[in-house]
């Protein structure tokens, strides 16, 4: 009997040990613990016409969880969007489920990754024509060098706002989310893998001790980068320590760019979480700003100056 349980636990590991690699082929990793929440982050400048933006995630491995920053990556084919994988408890276990390309965006677990992706379907652009408009009420896009843009805020201003920064789907804490009639449907329709540019940044993702949440506990000083294998892009997520500097000079956002001011979150989500305890070191308190120094005056009167009052900073 010892003997059959170590054959097993080997197993297990052997398939985990595949799991950065495999992980984006459909094969379903199981866990015993829930993964981090979703760290708070600002989406990189898209770096050109026709990448499409896949939100970072936590993957898993036999080390623990690791985050797969987020990045702007191109399809395979003109058409498909991209499925986020996310986590969901079943029979005990969290088990993944793999992201996909498809003509539709199906069910993603109802988690709120921000940037379009806010749990339901996706909202930060959409295929007119063979070209790939962006919805720049989600989208960090300069518009002086990419014109197919548009503006809808629709989803923003019509649904509830889900910012508990909550992982998976189901079990104590998790999202209660089920699929709709119509993500039912879209599961049944012909899916692409993900491609070896997407593989290889998960690989890449996890040979970086750093992103692991035991090294960044749950905010990773690589939370983002404009394209795979473009670490000098890197952006951190807040709360992240000994984060490093973004080299993206060049280029500039578009004013009034919704995805710079929400840092990920803030975005719609028609689904609501279920009230739970909170995940351990995961979730970011935001800092306070300095008091701002009132100006002194020319001629000294005798009644007190007054202090202005410290500004707000932007709620995630």
């Amino acid at each position: 009997m010892k003997f059959t349980g170590l054959i097993r636990k080997f197993l297990i590991v052997a398939a985990l040990a595949l799991a950065p690699a495999a992980s984006f082929a459909g094969v379903f990793i199981s866990v015993g613990f829930a993964p981090p929440a979703l760290p708070v982050y600002v989406q990189p400048i898209c770096p050109g016409d026709g990448y499409l933006w896949n939100p970072g995630y936590w993957a898993y491995s036999p080390e623990g969880y690791y985050w797969v920053p987020g990045v702007w990556v191109q399809p395979p084919t003109v058409g498909l969007l991209w499925t986020p994988g996310y986590w969901g408890f079943n029979n005990g276990l969290y088990v993944f489920n793999a992201g996909y390309w498809g003509p539709h965006v199906g069910f993603y677990g109802g988690i709120n990754y921000g940037f379009g992706f806010g749990g339901v379907g996706f909202a930060g652009g959409e295929w007119r024509g063979g070209h790939f408009a962006y919805n720049t009420a989600y989208a960090n896009v300069n518009t002086t060098v990419i014109h197919n843009t548009y503006i809808n805020r629709t989803t923003i201003n019509n649904t509830t706002i889900n910012n508990t920064h909550t992982s998976f789907n189901g079990g104590t804490g998790g999202i209660q989310a089920r699929p709709t009639a119509q993500e039912q449907q879209f599961a049944h329709e012909n899916h692409v893998p993900p491609t070896r540019e997407q593989e290889s940044h998960v690989q890449a993702a996890h040979a970086i001790p750093t992103n692991f949440a035991k090294a960044n506990g749950g905010h990773p000083a690589m939370a983002a980068i404009q394209r795979p294998g473009a670490t000098n892009t890197a952006v951190a997520a807040r709360g992240a320590v000994n984060a490093p500097r973004a080299n993206v000079s060049s280029e500039r956002p578009a004013a009034n760019n919704q995805a710079t001011r929400t840092g990920g979150f803030g975005q719609p989500s028609t689904r609501t979480a279920q009230p739970s305890r909170p995940q351990a070191e995961t979730q970011s308190r935001p800092q306070a700003q300095p008091k701002a120094q009132a100006a002194p005056r020319s001629q000294p009167k005798a009644e007190p100056r007054a202090e202005s009052k410290p500004e707000h900073g932007h709620r995630s």
